[in-house]
């Protein structure tokens, strides 16, 4: 695939409402979201289109079964591939995101599995709180805010 804009990844989602509040983010940035199998709900699920209102029709989404079926047929390079974690060794602000990336996060409850992790360490960024209160953002807030830092430089 020679698309060479941003994409969002949501790898095992559980919550309905977030995956259709990050599709209707999508729709606004004209960005591509990738879902990956299991769901935690039916794609069809009432809650997803009421996330993402009347937008939901416009979201440009592309399904896969697993991770390894993604890697087979997206076959993206490390350099694409930003994993955001609460634990990640970086910062969202650290890294250059090239106009392809991916940005991938994963379960609300759970996170990104370990095995998609592994030897991913350098491609691990957290989104910084200043709260001792808070452990993480809600999935849709933090993909959003992600989202926004990461196409920095490209709004005129």
């Amino acid at each position: 695939m020679s698309d060479k804009r941003m994409k969002v990844v949501l790898v095992t989602p559980e919550i309905p409402g977030n995956t259709g509040t990050i599709g209707r983010t999508c729709v606004a940035l004209d960005l591509e979201l990738i879902l990956i199998r299991p769901y935690g709900f039916s794609i069809d699920d009432k809650q997803v289109r009421r996330a993402g209102l009347d937008y939901w029709k416009h979201v440009r989404l592309s399904e896969y079964d697993d991770w390894p079926e993604f890697l087979a047929d997206r076959r993206p390079a490390r350099g694409q591939l930003f994993f955001f974690e609460e634990n990640g060794a970086g910062s969202v602000y650290d890294p250059d995101y090239p106009e392809d990336a991916y940005l991938v996060f994963g379960r609300e409850t759970k996170g990104i599995q370990t095995e998609i992790l592994q030897g991913m360490d350098d491609r691990v960024f957290h989104l910084p709180m200043r709260s001792p209160h808070i452990r993480s953002l809600n999935l849709a807030n933090a993909a959003t805010a992600v989202v926004y830092q990461a196409l920095r430089g490209q709004f005129t």
